[in-house]
């Protein structure tokens, strides 16, 4: 590992965005826009179903004939094509096939003599060869071939020879309709392979006859299988042989054209083909959610009916019967409504196909659009930051992905490719140049297996779903009612109404007016407390199988459900950065390790959740499980109200306080209720969590709501599914570990062991007792995990042999402040290091407890002096009060940060007033950094660095665009034309920070200034960020965000190390970020592979490796000068003066009038200053030259004209100016035209590392624990 490590790693380097207003071949190759992905759109749309061919055709050839065709057709939508031409001429548009069929076979030839950017693949020629099958001269529909163009079977199979394409291939292709056609498909290649006397073509053929004639392996194989159909061979009347169809010998298995597809599948990706039981299973739950919902709603509507409850007694007040009531009407409604758009667009001109919706609507039936669409928001309730209702926009955007989700997985359903079982390990492991290699050819060959098995499907814009959603969210709320009742206190009369479920309204967020849908009052409470199954789906569940793994960037995960290995953040060049990386090879070990994570299997702890389903059902606020109404006492206003503003104010701070729980009180319930839900389903099934991965490299499992990463709660309900004997270091570490739940985890680990067995009699009667007894378990700062580990602990002790205990439960092992080693090992900070644990000590340091101190010492001696907030919290700064000020302080958090971290810690104590937390935050935030003040210095020492580098990185311009950023563009009609003309620098400015993990995995920092579209619906106005069209970086997020980002990077890469080398020594892992989960009897075994893991992470020059990195990628990039004047960026390099020395400036030579003086790595602000002046009189003035084609220009790179070799331009000397001069221009007291340096020379040197060796760390017991 450790050599592999050190390799030199492959970079994914694209070219930088173009501004929106500019385009070129290079930038469409790599980045396509929103107009453009909205027409492939189109296309499929009109495809699906043969819904309109014309269109799709019309809208084809002008992409073909464009020049984004290279970067966005490919084989895929070439075949979609063939198949709907052929298609017309066999069913739909049979009077016309001479025209479709003349379509088909003058697209195929284009494809076969080289005049297409795509080739043929082996679908290509499976619809080809059916074409010629169905209407061949002598076919019952026959074609004159040469009125067409048609080609004969001897050219088509020459063609699939001489491409090196597999016959079985073209047979077993999902193109191919039905058995009896691929049967007649190798006949007549049989037939012409012979003719041909291609010898290796008819053996092909035979083996492809036998394994589409056999059965597949059986799993239960000691079962006698059933005799199979068979069916009379076909007689040859010529042969003279006597025909018997009733005997056996003259019998024969059928043609079965999945099984041959299956058997490929087996010998092309080399695995077994995933048992039928689960397999089966798992289909359904991704298939039949929508019929499953629609018949759990019908099926309950129609108890009501039969209990007589049908005349709305009851169908005011369930949850279920409403969204009954809701679909029935929706579904009449959308199947109308839709019916009315595909008429209306058909009278509607070209100019505007991409607004038209009848061919996406008709993607889905509108019995699935409704549940989609009641669903999703259903599921929206509570997100974003609003209570009982949901952000406009978001709910518009997710319903329409939903569709575009759900129209892919029933072409994925349709195709039924067979799924490759997970990627195994190659026998020479993962971190060798085999291992690689094998790992790599054997993904590329199952990807290509799937590709080909599939349908393409296009990418749908945002502007589209927003389209899409508004639709079918307006039609929802048009129909969606619920009757709503209430008592008048003053005649006890009974008052109903009727309303409408959801309704469309502002409010401020921020600042900032926000379009919300809100849901009745009487939906959300509801909600609080009804079942919440209807409204769960199974993208969004764990699965029955092992994750399909993963084959490219958007091929992995569920088996029928599309999903992408990275979480974009609205950034397409995160998107073609990843699908670069994955094309290259450079993904390999990425994919490996998110197949490990996603293959551990699960199950739920039905002890742990028979208890909280009795909490739950009971309505009682128990261990962060939310009440069934909420338990707080609202506040009484004050009698002085009016009269009072300071008791007013605290009347409605408090006021406010109390509104925000209860809605959160509800949003947490509804939490926990899909969380049982989705446990209650999976209580007795072993499941697995498929993983993808933030654009950091971070893992995270894919189905949100129940999973390990999440909450107490949900950790304390799973269990691996696989169980191993504890032993007794095993037994040891289950004890330790439920210490460190308990919160004792800074105690050696004698000591948490011992604390434990002091408390024995509590842990058996938490155990026991969990809600009758003294609910010890209650106490712990994870109090589900708690009672989780009582409970395990108390079942080995009181097994036979304790040592022999087969245990499910997941161990942890969580570093110390992460980041912070990341940083003290980077800069090799012994101060640093000795902080968190890296170095050997008896016991384990706590930076949160020393920064904790300190800070309660300055209290207490403000208090003394009588500062108010001093003495309101002295005694009370805790360590988990300040803990995640001082984790996130080396990840640059500013004080506005710190002040909303603190508050939310002083928030939960409850001791303080509501109205005096904000204050008190405040002041304890500024106690709280001052303290931390040097106690990381060298750490931040590389945050600045890194800081620095990505300011100048957001600054730069590539070396293509400078005469583009020189340009000052021809004022508009009615500006002002004595305004001083402004260039293009700024706009230019599109470079966004980009750096790759020892992994491969190129991280692209998506932050730009935004710019929203306004998109007009039918409920409002919405605006959305278009992620097709890159906007300038925002040099500041750019900068602030990458320390921390990076670090990030870090401890992904090392938590996909430790999960592959875990895999190769058979252990069972999981992880949260920072926390890595196994066996209790396998953490010492994985506490080894941590410390080797890390150490081999940390010894391959991480951050050396990152400026080469950047001295590379951003070769020849140029800097504005007047970037580097403005804002902070100069006082940023000026700070650096402290840490290096002038003599290097002041025992520079004198430059020769021969050589032009080279700009050095800046060691120096005064050395900055010289280079800018430098840069003015030299290479501005050659930029100038070569601008305006002055005679004595020569080109710097390549050759002249006449072919000499090229040399460079020597400006002429000027008089040197005096200190003060050159720092009077940097600040920009002298005035010139733009002029630029290049970025690699004003990239400061990597900091120098300290003495602490990071070999030490295998000494550290505490560095993990």
């Amino acid at each position: 590992m450790h050599n592999f490590l050190k390799r030199n790693t492959s970079y994914t380097i694209l070219p930088t965005p173009l501004p929106t207003d500019q385009n070129s071949h290079l930038n469409d190759l790599y980045f396509t826009d929103s107009s453009t992905q909205d027409l492939l759109a189109v296309i499929d749309a009109c495809l699906h179903n043969l819904y309109d061919i014309p269109r799709a055709k019309q809208i084809f050839e002008r992409l073909r004939k464009s020049s984004k065709a290279e970067a966005v057709l490919d084989t895929r939508i070439y075949n979609s094509l063939l198949e709907a031409f052929i298609a017309m001429a066999t069913s739909k548009d049979p009077d016309n096939r001479l025209i479709w069929l003349e379509d088909a076979w003058a697209l195929f030839n284009s494809m076969e003599t080289g005049m297409e950017v795509a080739a043929p693949n082996a679908t290509t020629y499976a619809l080809i060869l059916a074409a010629w099958l169905r209407f061949n001269p002598y076919s019952v529909k026959p074609v004159p071939a040469e009125d067409i163009g048609m080609r004969d079977p001897p050219a088509l199979l020459r063609a699939i020879v001489d491409r090196q394409i597999s016959v079985s291939q073209v047979v077993a292709s999902r193109s191919v309709s039905s058995d009896q056609e691929a049967a007649d498909i190798i006949k007549l290649l049989s037939k012409t392979a012979v003719e041909m006397n291609l010898v290796s073509v008819v053996d092909e053929l035979s083996r492809t006859q036998e394994l589409g004639s056999s059965l597949l392996p059986d799993p239960l194989q000691n079962i006698p299988e059933a005799r199979p159909v068979l069916r009379p061979k076909e007689y040859d009347p010529t042969s003279g042989e006597p025909f018997d169809p009733t005997d056996p010998s003259q019998q024969e298995v059928p043609f079965n054209l999945e099984v041959l597809r299956k058997h490929l599948g087996q010998l092309i990706l080399a695995r077994r083909v995933l048992p039928d039981d689960v397999a089966t299973r798992q289909k359904l739950l991704e298939d039949s959610v929508y019929e499953e919902a629609t018949e759990r709603l019908k099926h309950q509507a129609e108890v009501f009916d039969r209990l007589g409850l049908g005349d709305g007694s009851l169908k005011g007040s369930h949850l279920q019967r409403w969204m009954w009531d809701w679909h029935q009407k929706l579904h009449k409604r959308l199947k109308s409504e839709i019916s009315e758009v595909v008429k209306k667009e058909e009278n509607i001109s070209e100019g505007k196909v991409h607004t038209r919706l009848g061919p996406f609507l008709s993607l889905v039936s509108p019995d699935k659009l409704s549940l989609i669409t009641i669903l999703e928001l259903m599921r929206l309730q509570g997100s974003g930051g609003v209570s009982e209702g949901m952000k406009t926009a978001r709910a518009l955007l997710t319903i329409g992905k939903a569709v575009e989700l759900e129209h892919k997985a029933e072409m994925c359903r349709r195709n039924n490719i067979t799924i490759p079982a997970t990627t195994s390990r190659a026998e020479s492991g993962y971190f060798t140049k085999s291992g690689y290699k094998d790992l790599y050819a054997r993904r590329v060959a199952a990807r290509k297996y799937m590709e080909d098995s599939e349908e393409w499907a296009a990418a749908w814009t945002q502007f589209l779903r927003v389209k899409v959603g508004s639709f079918l969210v307006d039609a929802l709320m048009d129909v969606a009612t619920v009757v709503r009742s209430t008592v008048i206190k003053q005649t006890g009369e009974v008052v109903s109404e009727e309303q409408p479920a959801f309704f469309h309204s502002y409010e401020y967020l921020r600042g900032h007016k926000l379009g919300v849908i809100r849901l009745n009052p009487e939906v959300a409470e509801r909600m609080s407390r009804d079942g919440l199954r209807e409204t769960l789906h199974p993208r969004q569940l764990p699965m029955l199988v092992k994750p399909k793994p993963w084959l490219s960037y958007d091929q992995g995960g569920y088996l029928y459900s599309q999903s992408s290995a990275m979480r974009f953040k609205d950034s397409q060049e995160q998107q073609s950065y990843l699908r670069h990386a994955s094309d290259q090879g450079n993904l390999e070990l990425v994919y490996a390790g998110l197949d490990v994570l996603g293959s551990t299997p699960w199950q739920v702890n039905r002890e742990v959740f028979d208890v909280v389903l009795k909490v739950w059902n009971s309505g009682e606020r128990m261990c962060k499980i939310p009440p069934a109404i909420y338990d707080i006492s609202e506040p009484q206003k004050p009698e002085n109200y009016e009269s009072d503003p300071k008791a007013r104010l605290i009347y409605l701070t408090r006021q406010k306080v109390w509104s925000e729980g209860k809605a959160n009180n509800h949003s947490d319930r509804c939490s926990v209720n899909y969380k049982i839900e989705i446990a209650r389903a999976f209580l007795s099934d072993k499941f697995y969590l498929p993983h993808n991965m933030d654009f950091r490299g971070r893992a995270y499992p894919i189905p949100p709501h129940l999973n390990h990463i999440g909450d107490d709660l949900s950790r304390g309900l799973l269990l691996f599914a696989e169980a191993k004997p504890l032993g007794e270091r095993g037994l040891r570490w289950l004890k330790i570990h439920l210490a460190n739940l308990c919160g004792f985890d800074k105690g050696s680990f004698d000591e948490r062991v011992k604390f434990v067995e002091d408390h024995l009699a509590d842990i058996y009667d938490s155990a026991e007792r969990p809600l009758e007894g003294n609910r010890w378990w209650q106490n712990a700062d994870d109090p589900w995990q708690c009672l989780a580990a009582c409970m395990e602990l108390r079942s080995a002790l009181e097994s036979p042999d304790p040592h022999a205990y087969e245990s499910s439960f997941p161990v942890h092992q969580d570093g110390t402040c992460n980041g912070l080693q990341h940083y003290a090992a980077l800069g090799g900070d012994t101060q640093g290091a000795k902080q968190v644990n890296l170095g050997a000590t008896e016991r384990p340091s706590d930076v949160y407890s020393y920064v904790a101190a300190m800070v309660q010492e300055k209290v207490k001696q403000d208090a003394a002096k009588e500062v108010k907030h001093a003495m309101m919290l002295d005694g009370k700064i805790t360590r988990k009060v300040v803990k995640q000020t001082v984790m996130t302080t080396v990840y640059g958090v500013t004080f506005i940060g710190a002040r909303e971290q603190i508050e939310r810690q002083l928030k939960e104590r409850k001791d303080i007033p509501d109205e005096e937390c904000w204050t008190a935050a405040s002041y304890l935030a500024k106690k709280v950094i001052e303290c931390i003040g040097n106690l990381f210095s060298g750490a931040q020492d590389i945050q600045t660095w890194l800081n620095l580098c990505a300011r100048l990185i957001s600054k730069s311009i590539p070396p293509a665009r400078i005469p583009a950023a020189l340009s000052v563009p021809t004022p508009k009609r009615g500006n002002n034309k004595k305004a001083p003309a402004q260039d293009r620098t700024r706009a230019e400015q599109m470079t966004a920070v980009v750096w790759t993990t020892p992994l491969g995995l190129p991280i692209v920092q998506p932050y730009r200034k935004t710019k929203r579209k306004q998109v007009a619906t039918a409920l409002q106005t919405v605006y959305i960020s278009d992620p097709n069209a890159p906007a300038m970086v925002n040099s500041l997020k750019q900068a602030s965000a990458f320390p921390p980002n990076f670090i990030h990077s870090l401890d992904a890469t090392h938590m996909m190390l430790t999960a592959l080398e875990c895999q190769t020594q058979g252990l069972t892992f999981a992880s949260v970020h920072d926390s890595y989960w196994t066996h209790a009897c396998s953490i010492d075994q994985m506490s080894a592979v941590i410390r080797e893991t890390f150490i081999a992470l940390h010894s391959s020059n991480v951050l050396t490796n990152l400026y080469d990195e950047f001295m590379q990628r951003y070769k020849s990039y140029r800097v504005p000068i007047t970037s580097i004047k403005a804002g902070s960026l100069l006082k940023k390099l000026a700070d650096r003066e402290q840490t290096t020395s002038d003599d290097i400036l002041h025992s520079a030579t004198k430059p020769d009038p021969q050589e032009p003086k080279a700009i050095g790595p800046l060691t120096s602000t005064e050395e900055l200053l010289e280079a800018l002046d430098l840069a003015i009189g030299s290479e501005g003035d050659d930029l100038e030259n070569h601008e305006h084609g002055e005679p004595d220009s020569v080109s710097t790179q390549g050759e002249t004209r006449d072919g000499d070799e090229a040399t460079v331009a020597i400006p002429k000397r000027r008089k040197r100016r005096t200190k003060k001069e050159i720092q009077a221009a940097a600040a920009g007291e002298i005035t010139h035209e733009p002029k630029f340096v290049e970025l690699t020379k004003l990239l400061p040197p990597v900091p120098k590392k300290g003495n602490f060796e990071v070999n030490t760390v295998k000494k550290s017991l505490y560095f993990f624990s």
